[in-house]
């Protein structure tokens, strides 16, 4: 039995805490049975909500059902019994939390099956995609937003290797426009045993979610050609997304913090990192297109970093090595010629503060002094 509304005080935002779910009776709909939304799933069944994994087929359900182990994308995880597991076509109706554990390319499909899928209207919806919705490039909190409302938006960041997330813990950021949703989020992880900060920022963290991955596949596709290479390049990209989310509003500590640099370098030391083996198959000369087949699942840079390029581009942003990275994805840049640009690459330079001139302090004493005698 869901709990009625609170009634909210006359001139003043009702509180909406006892609205947002909590463990015991709250369900969750995990969408999105890859690594990453599997163990999703087994965090959340551990942190006391009613959860189910939703997978693209009735077949992949049957199997991973009759196993207990998404041995495709996450083996040697035993997934708990309460954990349920059925098809997208099941659909939502039943659920407080629904976490999109999909590629933000199917966004847009997925926020119409949502509306089809008898979505509640108090229903929060978080987004655990690292990528960018096309055509424009937009982070996936922004376009959940404009369907959903922002105070039931959310979306999670951070470190979080999938294999060892169940294993051993996490370091995630919850975040959410609205405070009392990023905390309620956060609160479900720690229940779990993960470490989950609160934030505020979602555009930054996606956004530094996106460099992240966009930096990871630069590192990877120039290493072999030296360490120096390879760091100049992630350290481009992530000052060219920074200049980007600036305007956009978003804070320094989303893109140095959990959700950018300590993403980074979890993706960047991982070998088994898709994004950081797409770097390195792209420099084999693997084409773009071959890539995800061989690496078993999508990799969100190889579509990400050419809309992210174009959006930095409309936003007047220099951004020479992320354009230059989309480039080499898409085979019109030569390797070579790719790492000689990151080399060769000056980033802007600083916006130098003026010193005060001689005297300064000491006028400006005077006036204050002169100003509490009058």
């Amino acid at each position: 039995m869901t709990e009625p509304e609170p009634t909210p005080s006359p001139g003043l935002r009702a509180s909406r805490a006892r609205a947002l779910p909590t463990p015991g009776a709250r369900r969750a709909t995990v969408i999105g049975a890859g690594s990453f939304g599997t163990a999703l799933a087994v965090l959340l069944a551990r942190g006391g909500l009613r959860t189910t994994l939703q997978t693209r087929t009735a077949e992949q359900a049957t199997l991973i059902d009759r196993e207990r182990e998404n041995r495709r994308y996450l083996p040697g995880v035993e997934l708990p019994g309460s954990l349920r597991i059925e098809p997208a076509s099941a659909g939502v109706a039943r659920a407080d939390w629904v976490f999109l554990a999909v590629p933000s390319r199917g966004l847009g499909e997925v926020i119409d099956a949502l509306g089809a899928g008898g979505l509640g209207r108090r229903t929060a919806v978080v987004s655990v995609a690292k990528g960018l919705v096309p055509p424009a490039g937009l982070p996936p909190t922004s376009v959940l937003s404009a369907s959903f409302g922002a105070d039931r938006v959310a979306c999670v960041g951070g470190p979080a290797h999938a294999q060892e997330m169940v294993h051993a813990g996490a370091a995630l950021v919850a975040a959410s426009s609205d405070e009392d949703l990023a905390r309620a989020l956060a609160q479900v992880f720690t229940r779990a045993g993960v470490v989950c900060e609160q934030s505020d920022d979602p555009i930054g963290v996606e956004l530094a979610g996106a460099a992240k991955n966009a930096a990871a596949l630069a590192a990877g596709a120039t290493e072999a050609q030296g360490l120096n290479a390879a760091g100049a390049a992630a350290g481009h990209i992530f000052a060219e997304v920074w200049r980007y989310a600036e305007g956009l509003g978003a804070r320094p500590e989303s893109m140095i913090g959990l959700a950018g640099a300590g993403d980074l370098v979890a993706t960047a030391l991982a070998r088994e990192s898709r994004n950081r083996r797409a770097g390195e198959l792209l420099a084999a000369g693997i084409p773009a297109s071959e890539i995800p087949e061989r690496i078993g699942q999508a990799v969100e840079a190889l579509e990400s970093v050419p809309l992210l390029a174009r959006a930095l581009e409309q936003a007047d942003v220099g951004a020479p090595v992320t354009s230059a990275l989309g480039r080499l994805i898409s085979g019109e840049l030569p390797l070579n010629d790719w790492v000689a640009l990151v080399r060769a690459t000056v980033p802007p330079p600083a916006l130098w503060r003026r010193r005060p001139k001689p005297g300064f302090w000491r006028r400006a004493w005077r006036r204050l002094s002169a100003g509490a005698r009058g």
